[in-house]
């Protein structure tokens, strides 16, 4: 079965954007960045919570389009409207059914483009298979945590390690439930 993949920049400190969503100190350029964007490719599908939809419109993106436009895109909110989606972007209730029947559906493994509490309810419930991050050689002190605010406690195993220029790594960890 596909698994859910939290592939996610993180600060040294555990915070997935500073204060007031700011993201401005992450490294935008190299080799790893050149690493994850490639590695977006493999993925068809991809979900997220409201907020981190909403981020994207900071880009340029428009209410309704996708942020991966080859991806089929989950948003799960239970207050976000688009007027006028486009045909592989999906507002869907928070359920864990839901994610289950998407995991059913899915032929690639499924990128969790976070955010903090989405990825925070997915681990409370057991649901992220893989994290993956791109640990950056900054301190935040404060702003999103990688997983929100979640209390759950969690092992997991690393498997993987990968060293780019400007100090960034990627780090992928198994998580063991």
């Amino acid at each position: 079965m596909p698994e859910i993949i939290y592939y996610v920049a993180s600060s040294l400190d555990g915070f997935i954007a500073g204060p007031n969503e700011d993201v401005s100190k992450y490294i935008y350029e190299g080799s790893g960045v050149e690493k994850y964007l490639a590695d977006l490719q493999h993925f068809q599908t991809v979900i997220m919570g409201r907020k981190t939809y909403e981020f994207g419109y900071k880009f340029g993106m428009k209410p309704g389009q996708p942020a991966y436009p080859h991806m089929t895109h989950h948003i799960f909110s239970d207050t976000l409207k688009l007027d006028h989606p486009a045909e592989n972007v999906h507002v869907e209730k928070r359920s864990l059914e839901r994610i289950n029947e998407i995991r059913e559906a899915a032929t690639t493994d499924i990128y969790l483009c976070g955010g903090g509490e989405f990825a925070g309810w997915l681990l409370d419930n057991g649901m992220i298979d893989q994290l993956k991050i791109k640990l950056n050689p900054i301190v935040l002190g404060s702003g999103v945590r990688l997983f929100g605010n979640s209390l759950t406690p969690a092992l997991l195993e690393l498997t993987q390690t990968e060293s780019f220029d400007y100090g960034l790594q990627i780090l992928t960890y198994r998580l063991k439930y």
